[in-house]
């Protein structure tokens, strides 16, 4: 699975179908704050579209859409994002994850918890996202010779 896919049409249907789970996933995370779905779910369907490409344009062409090196700091990143929302609402007086706290400038309890957890589900979502890549490409690379 490291050499890309020979037939020119299933590189461009494989390519049109990652762009619309890509959409899809987007629209999972965004709005699996108020119903069923969310971080965990939308990243899931972002792993499942770069991999999708990564199968259709090898691993090389597949550097474009989405770096294997960037599959650490992207999770690093959902990482911090999850753990510094529940921090900061610790610091504002509240227990870990109570959105209320929140110090969003200008905003009610009711609409900083809104936020919040949007901003938590896009945390989840980048790590959930990125961990799957990482995992799909540590599992491709070829084994050493012995």
């Amino acid at each position: 699975m490291n050499a890309p896919v020979t037939s020119p049409i299933i590189r461009v249907a494989c390519r049109s179908v990652a762009r619309l789970i890509q959409v899809f996933a987007i629209y999972v995370i965004f709005h699996g704050h108020y119903s069923p779905g969310g971080g965990f779910q939308g990243g899931a369907l972002l792993a499942a579209a770069v991999i999708l490409i990564r199968i259709a344009e090898g691993r090389v062409g597949s550097q474009r859409e989405f770096p294997s090196g960037g599959a650490l700091l992207l999770g690093s990143l959902g990482v911090l994002i999850f753990a510094g929302v529940g921090f900061i609402d610790l610091l504002a007086g509240g227990n870990f994850l109570q959105y209320e706290f929140t110090p969003l400038p200008e905003m009610t309890a009711a609409k900083a918890h809104y936020w919040s957890i949007l901003i938590i589900e896009i945390g989840v979502g980048l790590a959930v996202m990125a961990v799957l890549v990482g995992i799909f490409d540590v599992l491709m690379e070829k084994p050493a010779d012995d």
